[in-house]
């Protein structure tokens, strides 16, 4: 069952095709005999996952991110699309020396409600791009009024890079070049304590942000507001305080490559197995992937961790124990 988790959920291989790999070898394992197999993994495994999703809630600072998961609707012989949020930690690049990780949720809706509900009671930074679900989280009124947003300065550059590659605007190459700057002076301070990271922030990328918003607004006023450069410069314009945000405060990085990194795995996957079964197969595909990606990302071998896991399980392992059971606590 661990191989057949990884080879789904880690390495993107979908249960038809385990089929016919074991068919060839004269093993008849029927995909939906090994679907039953994942749920009731799912099931076991949950209060694991749910564990990870309480860590990651614990950070001073969160990544956000949400990618569709078309799911068979029940009795209709069609799919629908259900979205994974992933919600991911990672404190090692303001120097601090906790154990990185991810937790995804599958939900029928990419509602901002959903982010409500995950984040409940979440005090702290939350990163993310530009999708405005999410700021009912800053909302005074929904209780979270502890949560702090910071941009993605890679979902701000997207725009200006199209138009640079098209090379239809002198002003959108001006800004990549520039903003290629704040880039190297990111990867001087990476892994350093916050404050380090703000001296230098302060010190070089202060003014390349400041230069960068002044040529925005320079151009906006001299272009049709209707056009691709005023797009993207009123995007970026309009966020211009939780792009800033990084420049105060060293716990926050530049972009959110983090969560995309987790998110992207999960994209494959997707791409290989068509759609998620059933509303039950999103939730144990949320879960399964939650552990596996974690493991990946502490550099430990997902197959090994899960089949030593799921022996302890079976063997009674208590639930008070569970950090014990974490993918970054598994002797590589």
């Amino acid at each position: 069952m661990a191989q057949i988790a990884v080879a789904k959920y880690a390495d993107g291989l979908p249960l038809y095709r385990q089929e016919a790999i074991y068919a060839r070898d004269k093993v008849e394992l029927d995909r939906q005999l090994m679907a039953q197999w994942m749920g009731k993994l799912g099931f076991e495994l949950e209060i694991l996952a749910d564990y990870i999703f309480s860590e990651v809630k614990k950070a001073e600072r969160v990544f956000a991110d949400e990618t569709t998961l078309p799911t068979l609707a029940p009795g209709s012989g069609s799919t629908k699309t259900a979205y994974l949020w992933a919600y991911a930690r990672d404190d090692r690049t303001f120097g601090r020396d906790g154990p990185p990780m991810v937790a995804y949720r599958f939900e029928d809706s990419r509602s901002g409600e959903c982010a409500v509900r995950h984040l409940n009671g979440y005090r702290g930074i939350l990163q993310v791009d530009g999708y405005a679900a999410y700021n009912k989280l800053a909302r005074s009124d929904r209780g979270n009024d502890g949560i702090t947003l910071a941009g993605c300065w890679s979902h701000c550059r997207r725009k200006f890079y199209e138009l640079h590659v098209a090379g239809s605007s002198e002003v959108a190459t001006a800004t990549v070049e520039r903003m290629a700057k704040l880039w190297q002076v990111e990867k001087t301070v990476r892994g350093q304590s916050p404050d380090a990271r703000v001296a230098a922030r302060q010190q070089a990328s202060a003014a390349i942000v400041a230069d960068l918003f002044d040529l925005w607004q320079q151009t906006l006023r001299r272009i049709s507001g209707k056009s691709k450069l005023a797009e993207a410069i009123r995007y970026a314009v309009s966020r211009r305080a939780i792009f800033e945000r990084f420049l105060a405060d060293g716990r926050i990085e530049l972009d959110s490559n983090i969560v995309e990194r987790a998110i992207r795995p999960q994209t494959i996957t997707r791409k290989n197995s068509l759609f998620a079964g059933s509303d039950g197969g999103g939730q144990t595909w949320a879960t399964i992937a939650t552990l596996l990606q974690t493991a990946k990302m502490n550099n430990i071998d997902p197959f090994a961790w899960l089949a030593v896991t799921l022996q302890r399980i079976a063997n009674g392992w208590p639930s008070s124990e569970l950090d014990a059971l974490m993918p970054w606590n598994h002797a590589a």
